[in-house]
Order: structure tokens, then C-alpha cells, then sequence
């Protein structure tokens, strides 16, 4: 009749929602606010049947949120604590795997900055099978690269030292008759032969070779041409920053200041400057003296091959024309101007 029977000791002191009443069979669970407080309520109707008569009772079980509140609470604290701890364990072992796995195309990274160095000619260690067609593949596009440039340099090299000799009797031969014509042509030929060697030695610029020190290659130039042009007396003066590299060939090098220097020599009263510095990639060399110079309108035509600025000195006129194919070929730019010493001033920017 709506009574309360039965209660648990549980609900002393306590002020849950009042129970309901149910008819035999029907069930009701949720979730309700009472006195500013949230419980769970599941009540559950019965038919008690007695020997005498059937009693409809409804069972009410209330429960406290607070509990179950903290429960949930703990639980996700804790699977949260889980989930971030699994998360860094996770990265860490990803990152260690990444770093173990990836060690090997480190060393290559090592290497081919080697070979771009100059200090090795190709990738040397071994590698596990994953990437070890690639550096074979690597070395082989090196060599192919290296035979290909030598084959054509040789091919060169070998034609124009083809024609010097029967030049050479043929210039002998018209000695004799005296012929100027005759003569002029096979002086030209000569002269043809001689730049085609050089440019077939000229190497050129690339990602890979050699750093050299400025310093000691032209210090080996200027001491063999001081030896040669002794009795000019030259006063040197070489301003070369310490740092100051080349990456190149180093014949390429020798050849650009060598030919350079020697005009220099050849042309100067008494003085010659050699500066050399740092330039953004590359270098920048400055050559002055204290000789006659050249004329603005003159400078382009020295560059061409064959052109002399005085006939009257020995020479084939190549000297300036190979400067300037060894500047093309390092992508490099040349400027000639008149120089504070009263001379020539070239500037020569290398990549």
C-alpha cells in the first residue's frame, strides 16, 4: 500500500529519494537529483505469494553518485596515466628504431660529403642489402663521370698532340723556302694546337674535388716565375687571407694564375699585387701592376684567341683566351680595368 516494510541499516542518517511503488514484474533504473544530490535508483516489482495471500512489494536499491563519481574519476586518471605513459614509451622506441635504422644512410651522408670533399673517390663501407644497390649505383655514376671527362680530355689531348708533329716538320720543312704565308699558317696552327690542349686539361668545376690552399699554389707559381724574370727585380706583394680555399683542379688553378702572373711579369715595370679572398662560394683573385695596361676597348679583344696587345713580344695570344675558358668553365666571371699602380687590374670571381 505504498508503505515502507524494510530498510537496510545503511540508510540510517541518511535522506535518499523516497521509494516507488511497482506493480509483480516491472523494473525501473535512473538516475535522479534529490536534496542537491545525484543517486542511482533501481526499484523492482514483486508478487510475494504467502499461504494465504499475494503480496505486491517493490524492491528500491538508491545509491549514492559520490562513490561511483570517484570510481570513474580514479579510472580515468589512471587510463589516462596509462595511455601517456604507452604514448612515450611508444616515441621513444619509434625514435630510437628511426635513429638505429636510419644510421646507415648517415654514413653515406658521411661519405658522399667525403667524395665531395675530394678526400676519397668513392663510397668505401659496406651497407645492409636495403641500400647497398643504391651506393653501388652511386659509385658507379662516379666512375662513369670520371671515365666519361678522361676519355674526352685524353681524346683531345691525343688529337691535338696528333697534328704537332707532322706541324712541326712542315714548319721545318718551309724554313728553308722561306714562304711568310706558308709560315703565318702553320704559326696559326700551332698556336690552335696548343689551346686545344689546354682546354682539354682544363677540368672544371663540379660538386666533387679538391679544397686547396690559395696560398701554397701561388706561392709555387711566384716562385718560379721570380726565378725566370730575375732580372726585372719584381717587388711581390701577395695580400692572401689565411682561410682563402680553391675547390677545383688544381691544374685548373695553376694554369688560371700561372698565365695570369707570367702577363703580369711579362708586362710590369717593377710591382705586382696578387690579392685573394673569400667570395660568397667561392674566391676572388685581383692581379695588378704597375705596367703600361690595357685599354678598356682593348680588353674584350684580349680575351679571343690569338689577340696580342704588342706583336712584337713572344707569344701565341692564348694565354688570356685559356683565363678566360678555365673562368667559363667554374661558371666564374673576369674583369679587366686600370689598377691604382698605373698597370692592368683582373678581377677573377670563381665558384
Amino acid at each position: 500500500q505504498g508503505n515502507a516494510l524494510w530498510q537496510s541499516s545503511s540508510v540510517l542518517g541518511a535522506s535518499p529519494p523516497p521509494p516507488v511503488s511497482l506493480t509483480g514484474g516491472q523494473k525501473r533504473f535512473a538516475r535522479q537529483a534529490y536534496n542537491n544530490t545525484d543517486y542511482y535508483t533501481l526499484a523492482y516489482g514483486v508478487s510475494w505469494s504467502t499461504e494465504h495471500q499475494n503480496r505486491a512489494l517493490t524492491f528500491n536499491i538508491v545509491s549514492d553518485l559520490a562513490s561511483f563519481n570517484r570510481q570513474i574519476k580514479q579510472y580515468r586518471t589512471t587510463l589516462w596515466g596509462w595511455l601517456v605513459a604507452m604514448a612515450l614509451l611508444l616515441l621513444v622506441s619509434q625514435g630510437l628504431i628511426l635513429h638505429w635504422g636510419l644510421r646507415p644512410l648517415r654514413q653515406v651522408g658521411v661519405e658522399l660529403n667525403q667524395i665531395e670533399n675530394g678526400l676519397q673517390q668513392q663510397i668505401e663501407k659496406p651497407y645492409p642489402a636495403e641500400i647497398d644497390r643504391l651506393t653501388q649505383n652511386i659509385n658507379q655514376l662516379l666512375k662513369q663521370e670520371r671515365d666519361q671527362k678522361t676519355r674526352y680530355r685524353n681524346a683531345l689531348g691525343d688529337l691535338a698532340h696528333s697534328l704537332k708533329t707532322p706541324l712541326a716538320i712542315l714548319q721545318g720543312g718551309l724554313q728553308k723556302n722561306s714562304d711568310a704565308s706558308l709560315q703565318e699558317q702553320i704559326t696559326r696552327m700551332n698556336s690552335i694546337v696548343e689551346y686545344q690542349l689546354q682546354r682539354a686539361a682544363t677540368a672544371g668545376s663540379g660538386a666533387m674535388g679538391t679544397t686547396l690552399d690559395v696560398s701554397v699554389v701561388a706561392s709555387r707559381i711566384l716562385d718560379s716565375l721570380t726565378k725566370v724574370y730575375r732580372d726585372k727585380n719584381v717587388k711581390l706583394e701577395l695580400i692572401i687571407t689565411p682561410e682563402t680555399s680553391f675547390r677545383g683542379d688544381e691544374g685548373d688553378l695553376m694554369e688560371l694564375l700561372g698565365n695570369l702572373l707570367d702577363n703580369s711579369f711579362k708586362w710590369c715595370n717593377q710591382q705586382i699585387r696578387l690579392s685573394a679572398h673569400k667570395h660568397l662560394q667561392g674566391v676572388e683573385f685581383i692581379i695588378e701592376d704597375d705596367g703600361p695596361g690595357i685599354e678598356s676597348s682593348q680588353a674584350t679583344a684580349l680575351m679571343q684567341r690569338g689577340i696580342r696587345a704588342d706583336q712584337s713580344v713572344a707569344g701565341h695570344g692564348i694565354g688570356l683566351s685559356i683565363v678566360g675558358n678555365i673562368v667559363e668553365a667554374y661558371q666564374g666571371s673576369i674583369d679587366i680595368q686600370r689598377s691604382e699602380l698605373g698597370g692592368v687590374k683582373i678581377t677573377v670571381k670563381l665558384s
